[in-house]
């Protein structure tokens, strides 16, 4: 009897943690279709968004001087202003299911930066400040450049190795007097 309470107790046991079938979504839950690749992702969405916030600051230096890029009428700022809203969005779809890479927490980081730095910025842009724009704008693509380095970069080093000779033009030799 002693032995059949255990065994009993044992199934039990292992019934109740061991993984059952998923629970059936509830009615009128949240359903995101997280189909398209991450690269059309940023490629459609947050690089558009970025170059729209990104475009409309600092300055150009051609042959005829040096241009500010600030825009000019309230269009030009509301430009911006979309593009800021549109990145820090885009941080919260990269945290959706089915959009996170892992490690998830790093992946999660930065997208929470990518928001928290762009309502900066479109505060910026919405105060028509060309610096803090300049500077803001600097601060999301550190973000950027921090996660590209960590989920396209390395991953990419890691499965082709590092490139073959120099990327970069041969810089020329100043001519002699």
């Amino acid at each position: 009897m002693k032995h059949l309470i255990a065994v009993a107790a044992c199934a039990a046991l292992v019934t109740a943690c061991s993984p059952g079938k998923p629970a059936a979504p509830k009615a009128g839950a949240p359903k995101f279709n997280t189909d398209l690749p991450m690269s059309e992702f940023m490629g459609h969405f947050v690089d558009p968004a970025a170059f729209m916030y990104w475009k409309g600051s600092g300055t150009m230096i051609d042959e005829k001087g040096e241009h500010d890029l600030s825009p000019t009428t309230d269009e030009g700022w509301d430009v911006l202003v979309t593009g800021a809203t549109m990145l820090i969005e885009a941080g919260n779809v990269m945290q959706l299911p089915g959009r996170t890479r892992a490690p998830e927490a790093d992946w999660n980081k930065y997208a929470q930066m990518l928001s928290e730095r762009a309502v900066i910025a479109r505060a910026a842009a919405e105060k028509r400040d060309k610096q803090a724009v300049f500077d803001e704008g600097g601060k999301v693509y550190e973000v950027c450049v921090a996660c590209h380095e960590q989920f396209v970069i390395q991953p990419d080093i890691k499965a082709n190795g590092v490139a073959k000779g120099n990327p970069l033009p041969a810089i020329p030799e100043p001519k002699a007097k």
